[in-house]
């Protein structure tokens, strides 16, 4: 059993997996919170206490960190006696991170791909560049690293792991599709670090159709959905992390990732990146200052935590499979539908954070029970996804399906009828 926990970064993210640590802190132990800013960690505490989030007797502790200096976090993780670690931070600690915890020999968990600050949407897959490199290097220092295991990517590659076990012979396509229809009432911000957010749009967006990559532009794709609660959205085909694990590792010839936007998202959007502000590489003033574009539009929205007091509405964030079972043609969409305002009153965050976060938590959960500490770098897809499903209905993120049958809350572990009546025959079968 793997105990104490190291958070590193003190974002959104990083406050609801902090509520959810320490919620769960007799399994996982002390809980310590790292970041650049002290200030932030320790607000993060203070937090926890006013909202009585703390189950056990275990420690909370905030601390000084720059993550991209491996020795200092090696030596974090060594003096919390931490043996796991969830990276919450930038994806541009990804390296730095994991390198700390193979040489301490800490579980890592991260929720997005490893990202250069100087490149934008590299050659898929994405996770190639980076984390499989040191796939050798995990396995032979019997450290469990899993990548990318917030809701997507994450909870969404689980949802087609399970379906497409629990529900198809063959899978002809995956769309996970991402929509936000709450409002937060400001003119104009992103939900999640606003830097990360544009990269992910200024570029090459990659699909994988018919067992290979596809390339389109932003914006250049556009499907209605319709969907439980949050009804009939437009979103958008959208680059994304879980395809380039999901295709490498399922088998299905069609991965393809859709995100919701607004009209005014889509208009402010396109006037910052056509005037050169979305962009990554240094310009410099009048005055001779050099500057990054897209650090300057971050500086200048809201910080995505302070819209979590006023933002209203749900998420709807699901897989829909199409493929075929015993012959016949199958649709099945597994999905989370999560409140914005339920969020906050629970843990003082919006909805995006809740979600990328609670995964993150039963995770390290699964770690710390043995049920998931594998020793070996994985996705979240190679995992048995039915105790992560089941954990999140409990922690906060229930799971439905949508079929033929109707809508219903998802229980992993419940038999079909044709598994009931096969361990009947069994117990039923006279003694020999």
């Amino acid at each position: 059993m793997k105990r104490n926990v190291l958070i590193i970064g003190a974002g959104g993210v990083a406050h609801v997996a902090a509520h959810k640590c320490a919620q769960n802190n007799i399994l996982l132990g002390d809980i310590h919170i790292a970041s650049r800013t002290l200030a932030k960690c320790e607000a993060i505490i203070a937090s926890i206490r006013e909202k009585g989030s703390q189950r056990g007797s275990g420690r909370l502790k905030a601390h000084q960190l720059d993550a991209m200096d491996v020795e200092a976090t090696k030596a974090l993780i060594r003096a919390t006696g931490s043996q796991i670690v969830l990276n919450l931070g930038s994806p541009f600690l990804n390296m730095s991170v994991m390198t700390a915890c193979i040489e301490t020999g800490a579980a890592y968990l991260d929720t997005a791909i490893h990202e250069d600050p100087d490149k934008v949407c590299e050659s898929p897959p994405w996770y190639a560049n980076y984390e499989w490199k040191r796939r050798d290097a995990c396995r032979e220092a019997g450290v469990t690293a899993i990548l990318g295991v917030g809701f997507d990517p994450g909870v969404v590659n689980a949802y087609g792991r399970f379906a497409m076990d629990a529900y198809f012979d063959e899978v002809e396509s995956i769309d996970i599709v991402d929509i936000n229809a709450g409002s937060h009432g400001r003119y104009f911000a992103t939900n999640f670090d606003p830097e990360i957010n544009f990269r992910e749009f200024t570029s090459t967006v990659w699909s994988w159709e018919d067992g290979r990559w596809k390339a389109s532009g932003m914006f250049e794709r556009r499907k209605e959905w319709d969907l439980p609660v949050v009804g009939k959205r437009t979103a958008y085909l959208t680059g994304h992390d879980e395809l380039h694990s999901m295709s490498k590792h399922l088998g299905v010839p069609n991965i393809r990732f859709w995100m919701g936007f607004g009209e005014h998202y889509i208009n402010v959007f396109t006037v910052l990146n056509e005037l050169g502000l979305l962009s990554e590489k240094p310009v410099r003033t009048a005055e001779g200052q050099e500057v990054i574009p897209l650090r300057v539009v971050k500086a200048v929205l809201p910080d995505p935590a302070s819209l979590a007091p006023t933002y209203t509405g749900k998420t709807c964030i699901g897989d829909l499979l199409e493929g075929t079972k015993d012959g016949r043609r199958r649709q099945v969409l597994v999905y989370n539908v999560c409140d914005h305002k339920e969020c906050y009153e629970e843990v003082g965050s919006q909805a995006i954070s809740y979600t990328a976060g609670v995964p993150a938590v039963a995770a390290a959960m699964l770690v710390a029970d043995g049920v998931w500490d594998v020793r070996k770098m994985v996705n979240v897809e190679e995992l048995d996804p039915k105790p992560f499903i089941e954990l999140m209905n409990r922690m906060g993120l229930v799971t439905r399906v949508r079929d033929a049958k109707g809508d219903r809350v998802l229980d992993p572990y419940k038999k079909s009828p044709e598994e009931a009546r096969s361990e009947r025959q069994v117990v039923n079968a006279p003694a020999v």
